[in-house]
């Protein structure tokens, strides 16, 4: 059966990940049913819940039918794979592809938006966009905005931050292909993150949405939360000081590594000049960091950029 409706809109896939998210699940599910673009199915895989997640997503297949809703039992092996897992599941099943957690609550032009962008790319280039988010408290009530970014989305900027959460993310066939092709045996820090940087450094397109999308549920069971805190900032400083940010480059520079065949020249160049700044004397590690042109978004975090690599943090 092919994507395109009997109205010729394209297929989107929405790929929901689970695990124990019965508090607020019926709310996301019951937002995607208010999309303004309304040719969409849902894949869910559910990562081992021992509460009634399962009986839930079971309902809302009864009751939406079969053909719209797939449940997919997750590999267990934490959220980023599990992410990873359903994404080489879907692969071809559809045009477009929409990332979802279970605890947000999606804007109803959501797809919409991110369509009308997608929709301009050639099919053949990869393609992602993400956007800011609103952020709520358990009850959905108002508490903010995500960071806004302003500088352009690059590979250069990849490699040191992730700009765009996985819950707003809505991507083409070509970079889900790419996405699938990403080996099992690769650890991935983030399924967010991995995909910035794989589509950004195999020359494809990355769009950044300063038009929240998705109102960002914020409560204690949250794996990931909002980054825009003081807490926020002194915890990533913390990363620093303690090593984890140095661990987090090295397994993205090492799955970069492994799929260093998908990278453009400038995109190699780049990562050696990058992986060069995390050794070696300290005037070569700063000379390199600035032929890498790697970079941040805000001028107090390429600050941070800089003490890590004179710290040998990077």
């Amino acid at each position: 059966m092919s994507p395109i409706d009997g109205q010729g809109k394209p297929k989107v896939a929405i790929l929901l990940c689970t695990h124990n998210g019965e508090s607020f699940l019926q709310e996301q599910l019951d937002s995607y049913l208010q999309q303004t673009w309304t040719n969409w199915s849902l894949i869910a895989s559910d990562d081992q819940s021992s509460d009634r997640t399962r009986a839930i997503l079971a309902a809302c297949q009864q009751q939406w039918s079969p053909d719209r809703v797939q449940l997919l039992t997750g590999p267990a092996r934490g959220f980023a794979e599990n992410f990873m897992a359903v994404t080489r599941h879907a692969q071809g099943q559809a045009d477009f592809y929409a990332w979802s957690d279970q605890d947000d609550i999606w804007c109803p032009a959501k797809l919409e938006r991110a369509l009308q962008w997608l929709q301009t790319v050639p099919r053949h280039i990869p393609a992602i966009y993400c956007s800011r988010t609103i952020l709520v408290g358990p009850d959905n009530q108002d508490l903010g905005m995500s960071q806004l970014f302003s500088r352009e989305p690059s590979f250069a900027n990849a490699l040191t931050q992730s700009i765009g959460g996985g819950n707003t993310m809505v991507f083409n066939q070509a970079a889900c292909q790419l996405l699938a092709e990403t080996s099992m045996d690769t650890a991935v820090v983030a399924h967010d993150w991995w995909a910035y940087i794989i589509i950004t450094g195999c020359g494809g397109q990355v769009h950044y949405d300063p038009v929240p999308t998705v109102r960002y549920r914020q409560h204690q069971d949250n794996l990931i939360g909002e980054n825009t805190s003081w807490s926020a900032r002194s915890a990533r400083l913390r990363q620093i000081f303690n090593g984890r940010y140095r661990e987090l480059n090295a397994l993205n520079i090492q799955a970069l590594y492994q799929h260093q065949h998908r990278l453009t020249g400038e995109s190699i160049n780049t990562l050696r000049l990058f992986a060069e700044t995390r050794d070696g004397s300290l005037p070569t590690r700063l000379v390199q960091l600035k032929r890498s042109g790697v970079h941040r978004q805000t001028l107090i975090d390429n600050l941070g950029l800089v003490l890590a690599t004179v710290l040998r943090k990077v």
